[in-house]
């Protein structure tokens, strides 16, 4: 029966933070998208779930797969944003200890790869340092600015919200 309860508490977090990730991004889709090589993904904040429970890897993989898929992202925009996340939200969850090393994966992970994406796959006219650095502006905003204050009020549950 316990480990039962622990599967279903853990499937039920990993959806509900895809579902709060995916929903972010559509209802904010002007700015999590992109205009120009400027984007401030708001759902970027929940990077940091992981930190604090292994259930936010898989979560935040399928919500911005979800969130790609619906925003009209392009398909190597699907694949290769989708499966960053994946890896920053892997190594979020092995850094946890430390919140600002912690949020550091994400920060760097999509700056290289959404810039890379959007000067290539996009066709953003702007050079391809300037892809990345404004990736990385609105990321480290995202995950440092919003992101860490989220995760410091999270903390405050009681632990059995946060296992998996």
């Amino acid at each position: 029966m316990k480990a039962t309860r622990k599967s279903t508490r853990y499937l039920v977090q990993a959806s509900l933070i895809a579902a709060i990730y995916t929903a972010l991004c559509l209802i904010l889709h002007p700015i999590s998208f992109g205009f120009g090589g400027v984007e401030l993904r708001v759902s970027e904040a929940l990077t940091l779930m992981p930190a604090l429970m292994p259930a936010a890897v898989p979560g935040l993989f399928v919500g911005c797969l979800l969130a790609n898929l619906m925003g009209g992202a392009t398909i190597l925009d699907i694949v290769f944003g989708s499966l960053t996340t994946l890896a920053a939200a892997v190594l979020t969850r092995r850094w946890r200890a430390k919140p600002a090393l912690a949020a550091l994966p994400p920060v760097v992970m999509n700056a290289v790869v959404i810039g890379l994406l959007l000067r290539y796959a996009y066709g953003v006219s702007m050079p391809l340092w300037l892809c990345m650095a404004s990736i990385g502006l609105g990321q480290a905003v995202a995950c440092y600015a919003i992101g860490l204050p989220l995760m410091k009020m999270m903390k405050r549950l009681p632990e059995k919200y946060l296992r998996g």
